[in-house]
């Protein structure tokens, strides 16, 4: 059970509420649709009321043996699931949780205000519903939506945008940006600083101007101490619905396309492009000027050196298609066994 010091739990849901929230088909033994569940739970820890799930085949022993009343399982594991458990048969277990858990636990909501202590800059525009708390800078002639969630120490720069239900957390920094609805920056990310632009000369290296934006659309997740770099002259753009990790390095005139996944420590050298829905490990890093194209799927701590089609899974520094990496590794470990 989550602490309540940190997590505050709404209500209990029936099975028949859980099932049309998440789309999941109630299934086994003589179950109740009114059967009450007061609380989610990981499946070795749960109670004969409370709702787990179980996708990885790796945690196979703890389903069978779970005392969870509730459990969201795919078509392939109902059939051999505990017979006291009632199953929410769901295409997607994980997903389904996730819905269901968002429900028992909904987002904080913030008392709406303005702290006395924060400071505001006259010129600013501040929406309604918008809580600026103790600490917060807003610069002059920033634009701040309806229901914005702004925390203490962070800081808007001048002329900044950002459109509704935007969350800044403590101590984020955002400068030269255009930020869509619904975006949520973690504690301590920088967005907007100048990019790492520069011409190199032996009498003493000069710095080029950055003279672009950081263009964040809707839905857009940037995590924790992540740094995302305006452009140099195009703009770095971050596409809808993108979910990026803390420790991330975004460098100048990246364009991100729509629902990508990019993940701790991940670096992406300047002008490179992703399309949508690309993933990317951890420690992952990409060259300048590159094309990810749309679904390629980028190995943990892969160096990419070169282009990626559309799809294409890649692994190892410099980077090659997946399965190529594999039989490089097998011919290896063949040659290092001969005398």
């Amino acid at each position: 059970m989550a602490d309540s010091r940190f997590f505050n739990k709404s209500s209990s849901f029936t099975l028949r509420e859980i099932a049309e929230a998440t789309g999941s088909v109630i299934s086994g033994g003589n179950i109740n649709p009114d059967m009450v569940i007061e609380d989610v739970a990981p499946l070795d820890s749960a109670e004969s009321n409370n709702l787990s799930f179980f996708e990885n085949v790796k945690y196979k022993d703890n389903f069978l043996n779970s005392k969870a009343g509730a459990c969201f399982v795919s078509a392939k594991a109902a059939a051999f699931a505990p017979d006291h458990m009632a199953l929410l048969v769901s295409p997607y277990p994980y997903k389904s949780y996730a819905i269901a858990a968002g429900h028992f636990y909904p987002d904080k909501k913030p008392d709406t205000g303005i702290s006395q202590s924060s400071f505001i800059e006259k010129t600013s525009e501040i929406g309604d519903n918008t809580t600026i708390e103790t600490g917060a800078i807003i610069k002059a002639k920033a634009v701040i939506g309806k229901a914005c969630w702004i925390e203490s120490g962070a800081v808007i720069g001048e002329n900044v945008i950002l459109g509704d239900g935007v969350r800044i957390g403590s101590n984020a920094v955002i400068s030269h940006s255009i930020i869509g609805n619904n975006v949520r920056v973690y504690p301590g990310a920088c967005v907007g600083q100048d990019g790492f632009g520069f011409a190199i000369d032996p009498k003493g290296h000069v710095k080029v101007p950055q003279l672009g934006r950081v263009v964040i659309k809707d839905y857009v997740q940037i995590g924790s101490n992540t740094t995302i770099d305006r452009g140099a002259g195009p703009d770095t753009i971050i596409g809808q619905g993108t979910w990026i990790d803390n420790l991330v390095q975004i460098g100048h005139n990246v364009q991100i396309g729509a629902g990508c996944i990019i993940v701790s420590q991940v670096g992406i050298s300047g002008s490179t492009e992703l399309g949508d829905f690309v993933a990317m490990g951890g420690q992952s890093g990409v060259a300048g000027h590159l094309k990810i194209a749309s679904g390629a799927r980028i190995a943990a701590q892969s160096g990419i050196m070169r282009d990626v089609p559309p799809g294409e899974e890649q692994m190892g520094s410099p980077a090659v298609p997946i399965k190529q990496f594999m039989r490089q590794v097998a011919t290896l470990a063949r040659l290092s066994k001969k005398k």
